[in-house]
């Protein structure tokens, strides 16, 4: 076994972690040098798993369908749509020459009644249907949605042809992108008075587009006609529900559907695991991440590497970059070649636990490993830097991010930005909010937060409080609970208490809820002023609101004390706190 070493960055002494990146190349070699005259049952079953296709110089390729990787040329994130008989998401279809006059014609072209002529005049040949559903796949895959919509709405109202699952699936996924429900519903109708028989991606595709919009309540309408008319809801349809849950950030819902499926006997399966592990780690419960991976391995459900870089991220969201470590070496001892997920993942434990030079560690030991890093892999580098207060460093793996041909995104300049707004660097700021804007960018609200927080810091309050009003008013993005935050941190630094209490009604008002940072920013502004009694009246105005404090919030309220009295009470306030708070993360 060959291995590659590399200290992790900590400033205190821990074990060193080991990179397993490669495979036993001699077993390998015995097992392919192993001649018969004969297939043996075993080779022509691994035979016929194998798929094939033609790369982009014309060379015929094969692949095993069961072990798809998630680069390119592979499953996307290993979570695809399966499309009918060949159609395996994530896998790039031959494209004919038609195909391909075809794909640049719907690309390029915006009116959809100029593009259904030319359509309606392609001569009609006997594989000119493969053609047009692979360049609806292949739209689908590059996720342009409009375009999707003009081929399968030609073919439903238009052609010659009929219809089948494939196009109804595909134009429900569309419109369920867009947010677009009543024509998703409409496309669903339609395909019932075709007689056409929706199969669980339909059921699926639906829920996934209810829960993007927000519409739980009739996601689980879906649920219930399914079972109405006799079809239990399978482990396909119960995780497309679980990830729309999980990207709508419906914590609670997902428990209870993940519940749901244990009482309903459903089979569980390694996508299930990996959505739940994912679930757990967004709300900030790596144990709880932790607990469902021991379950699916207890069961013998085998972990795959989208599995393992989920639990990775689950512990790196709370810098526990030793745990992150232990998952990142058991993940490479089952087998799995880290990806460029995976590395980031481990970066992003590193950035959060406060140590740069180990996520810059592991983004050398990438680029080593012929691992090639992409524009999240410099974000983290940056994010990394600017959260130890290293803008430098910070602006140099920015302009490097430029060098390399990555166009930066949003974010990129957003995170940039927040590393110069901690260094107090305004004028950077500045020049890289004149960047955005050069670059066709339109600030977003937490690049907009970063600005405020650069102005609080620098004392500028005119300046931040003219931006705040700006966003306020509507000329920019709309604030959220993060820009008042930002006011409520710098006026109550400032002792400026008026202005506070001002900036946390103004949330109030605008229906935001304020969570535990906005609390403790308002104690914490007491707690200087040593108004012990003020702070202990915030505190239980913010119990009363449902939100439980933190270790931050448990700081604070000790600084406010001015005798052992106050520090024991308060001592005994925050631990009944912790004792009597239920979890909803119960498994």
């Amino acid at each position: 076994m060959l291995r590659a070493e590399a200290p992790a960055y900590c400033p205190i002494a821990r074990p060193r972690w080991k990179l397993y990146a490669c495979r036993n190349v001699l077993q390998e070699t015995a097992v392919h040098g192993a001649k018969v005259k004969s297939y043996s049952h075993s080779e022509r079953k691994n035979r016929k798993n194998e798929g094939a296709y033609i790369d982009k110089d014309g060379v015929a390729r094969t692949f095993d369908r069961k072990k798809i990787s998630r680069k390119r040329g592979g499953g996307m994130k290993g979570r695809g749509w399966k499309y009918g008989s060949g159609f395996i998401d994530g896998v790039f279809p031959v494209l004919s020459p038609m195909a391909q006059d075809i794909l640049e014609l719907v690309q390029k072209g915006t009116d959809v009644a100029k593009v259904w002529q030319s359509l309606d005049s392609i001569p009609h040949a006997h594989d000119l249907w493969d053609d047009i559903v692979n360049v609806a796949v292949q739209l689908r895959l590059n996720r342009q949605w409009e375009p999707i919509i003009t081929v399968c709405e030609w073919i439903l109202y238009r052609s010659s042809f009929r219809p089948d699952i494939i196009c109804y699936n595909l134009l429900i996924d569309a419109y369920g992108r867009k947010r677009e429900l009543s024509k998703a519903e409409s496309i669903y109708m339609a395909l019932l008075e075709a007689h056409c028989v929706p199969t669980e991606d339909t059921y699926a595709l639906l829920l996934r587009a209810y829960c993007n919009a927000g519409q739980l309540h009739r996601a689980e309408g879906v649920i219930s006609e399914m079972q109405e008319n006799g079809i239990p809801p399978s482990a396909t349809v119960y995780n497309a529900y679980l990830d729309g849950l999980l990207k709508a950030r419906c914590t609670e819902k997902a428990v209870e559907v993940y519940q749901r499926m244990k009482k309903e006997r459903c089979r569980t399966n390694t996508e299930t695991y990996t959505l739940m592990i994912n679930v757990y780690g967004k709300a900030n419960q790596p144990m709880s991440s932790l607990k469902v991976f021991k379950e699916m391995n207890a069961i013998g459900c085998k972990p795959n590497i989208c599995t393992y870089t989920a639990l990775v991220n689950a512990f790196a969201r709370e810098g526990l970059c030793e745990k992150a470590e232990e998952v990142f070496e058991e993940m490479q001892q089952a087998g799995h070649e880290p990806d460029v997920y995976a590395y980031n993942a481990l970066m992003e434990a590193y950035s959060r636990a406060g140590f740069p030079q180990g996520a810059s560690e592991i983004f050398s030991l990438m680029e080593h490993m012929g691992c090639e890093p992409d524009r999240a892999s410099y974000n983290i580098l940056v994010d990394a830097y600017g959260r130890a207060g290293l803008h430098q460093e910070a602006e140099a793996v920015f302009q490097e991010l430029k060098q390399v041909g990555i166009r930066p995104t949003m974010k990129s300049h957003m995170l940039l930005l927040s590393a110069h707004a901690k260094s107090g660097n305004v004028s950077r700021c500045e020049e890289v909010m004149a960047q955005l804007h050069k670059s066709g960018l339109r600030p977003d609200t937490f690049a907009l937060n970063a600005m405020l927080n650069a102005y609080g810091r620098a004392g500028r309050l005119d300046d931040m409080e003219r931006l705040a009003a700006a966003m306020d008013g509507g000329a920019g993005a709309a604030p959220d609970i993060g820009t008042y935050n930002v006011l409520v941190n710098v006026y109550g630094r400032a002792g400026y208490l008026d202005r506070m209490e001002a900036a946390f009604r103004a949330a109030a008002a605008r229906g935001l809820a304020a969570d535990v940072v906005t609390w403790t920013s308002r104690i914490g502004a007491y707690a200087r002023k040593k108004e012990y009694g003020r702070c202990l009246e915030v505190f239980e105005e913010m119990v009363d609101a449902g939100c439980y404090p933190d270790a931050g919030t448990a700081k604070v309220l000790l600084a406010a004390c001015s005798d052992e009295r106050q520090v024991q009470e308060v001592t005994a306030i925050v631990r009944s706190m912790h004792k009597d708070a239920k979890t909803l993360f119960t498994l």
